[in-house]
């Protein structure tokens, strides 16, 4: 048996090797610099590497070859394990943007005094002397700067990924370091780590899931990678139980790490016991990710037999939406909100899933299924994680009010980031003239375009019952007194970092809202998949 060197499109992609680079560079910093050096060289080593990383994504965008057809842009790497395409350079721009903004956030320092939100010293038991020795000499754990790197990396690959093999390894690379960034809260660490130990165990189980779905598709097909799967659906009439049953199982895994229905009991539990800028991060650029590997699955390999797992979807989508907003409109922690409007997110752009593909199949002017989610994922990307630094600000004597009625009056006393807490809500509501309302608009018309008017009902019915809950976070802060004998929450002043994270946020639901040409026009250059 002769072996076969491997060609490896080095320069394609280029993003995600100086991305898992730096991240192995992070942890020689840790190994080899002293300990009162290491916040500040971490925090401009991950931001060098993201920003370069995004410049080469930007250069690797402009260079995408097209293909004979001229419909889709760009190649297939690693001997046709990596997609390098027009989707996977878009989602791998937002994932680097978003990346910046939780570096941004971790490396926030003023609100703890002087120290970062994450534990000083991760091995110390919750309560015991050597904690509160870590907390007196003020430790920092500078060793999350090199997993949120390594958490990155895998987020860009799980999107490339042209076989389920590969993809199942960029799903663990990214779930991993999230599971040890949920337990490394500096206070209420107890919650924290019930959050990571949740989140892993029943992350274990969907990847678990994941695999063996793995192994049943390629019991049917032969193959791992996704075209050759697309082409034995086309081919084979047997086997049609193995499919049915490895699409199910691969589907479990990602839906899981989405936060759909009736996947989504982790959600409210690790949003809200993880440190916040971790939230802010997860919440954000975990959802690109797995809805850019969940499209390209179901697309590419499964596109063939669309009639057998849209009724799923349609199902799935519809229960994510309604248990999403209803469950919200019961919760008093504005962390918990936010988890339970993200999963009603989920859903919406579960709706965006059920649209049509191939521009062929439309009017002119109207845009792809595959556009209204990108879009989508943008505005919502953007509210969100501008919204959970607004969190990470609104702080009592125990550290962030999280609480409903803390936010009392809010707006009187800091009008400017309450408003800014305010626009970010009216976005994910889907009010005109933010980013979410065109997002919204995009996603239902391609679903009612597919025909999957009942999805689109609900998906209206669920926004109307968010649009309460948004409402009265905003009543609260602006027109609602704090009780009598109660502690009122303060906002702290911050660092640029986090002023210019929120900022950016704001300018970018904003301009999204207003002209949403650019991004959308952005999204629909950026072709289809590669098959």
């Amino acid at each position: 048996m002769e072996f076969v060197k491997p060609t490896i499109e080095y320069a394609e992609l280029a993003p995600l090797l100086i991305v898992l680079g730096g991240a192995c560079l992070g942890v020689l910093v840790e190994a080899f610099l002293p300990r009162g050096r290491r916040h500040v060289v971490q925090v401009v080593l991950t931001a060098v590497v993201l920003l370069a990383a995004l410049a080469t994504t930007i250069w690797v965008a402009t260079d995408l070859a097209v293909v004979a057809d001229g419909a889709a842009r760009g190649l297939l790497a690693v001997e046709g394990t990596i997609a390098v395409d027009g989707p996977t350079v878009f989602l791998w721009g937002l994932i680097l943007l978003l990346g910046l903004g939780g570096v941004a956030l971790f490396a926030e320092r003023r609100l703890e005094g002087g120290v970062s939100a994450f534990a000083g010293q991760a091995a110390a038991l919750p309560g015991t002397e050597a904690e509160r020795e870590a907390s007196t000499r003020g430790l920092d754990h500078t060793e999350v700067f090199p997993l949120l790197l390594f958490a990155i990396g895998g987020m860009l690959l799980f999107p490339a990924s042209n076989d389920l093999l590969t993809m199942f390894v960029a799903l663990e690379v990214l779930s991993l370091p999230l599971y040890l960034l949920c337990g490394l809260a500096r206070r209420r660490r107890l919650l924290s780590q019930e959050a990571a130990l949740k989140y892993f165990l029943l992350g274990a189980f969907s990847s678990g899931f994941f695999l063996y779905g793995v192994a049943l598709v390629y019991g049917f097909s032969g193959s791992m990678q996704l075209s050759a799967i697309a082409e034995a659906i086309r081919n084979d009439t047997e086997n049609r139980g193995l499919l049915l049953v490895g699409m199910g199982m691969l589907a479990v895994g990602l839906l899981f790490k989405v936060g759909a229905v009736p996947f989504q009991g982790w959600t409210p539990d690790v949003y809200q016991g993880a440190p916040t800028a971790v939230t802010a991060f997860m919440s954000a650029a975990t959802k690109v990710a797995a809805f850019g590997a969940l499209l390209r699955l179901f697309y590419v390999a499964f596109g063939a037999d669309r009639w057998s797992w849209q009724p799923m979807m349609w199902v799935i989508a519809i229960l994510t939406m309604l248990v999403g907003a209803i469950v919200a409109v019961a919760q008093n922690d504005v962390k918990r909100m936010l988890a339970y409007s993200a999963v009603a997110h989920t859903g919406f752009l579960l709706t965006g899933v059920l649209g049509v593909q191939g521009a062929g199949e439309l009017a002119e002017g109207q845009v792809t299924s595959l556009t209204a989610v990108l879009f989508y994922l943008v505005a919502y990307g953007v509210a969100s994680l501008g919204a959970f630094a607004v969190v990470t600000l609104v702080r009592d004597s125990n550290g962030e009010a999280t609480r409903f009625d803390r936010w009392a009056g809010l707006g009187r006393r800091s009008p400017w980031l309450a408003a800014a807490f305010g626009l970010y809500l009216l976005s994910m509501a889907g009010i005109p003239l933010t980013a979410g309302f065109v997002g919204k608009w995009a996603v239902f018309t391609v679903a009612l375009s597919a025909g999957a008017w009942p999805v689109v009902l609900t998906a209206i019915a669920s926004s109307v019952i968010a649009i309460f809950f948004y409402i009265r976070y905003i009543r609260i802060m602006f027109f609602a007194e704090p009780q009598v004998g109660e502690d009122t929450a303060a906002v702290v002043t911050p660092s640029l970092l986090t002023s210019a994270t929120i900022a950016a946020g704001v300018v970018a639901t904003v301009v999204l809202g207003v002209v949403p040409g650019p991004v959308l026009d952005l999204a629909t250059r950026a072709g289809d998949f590669i098959r």
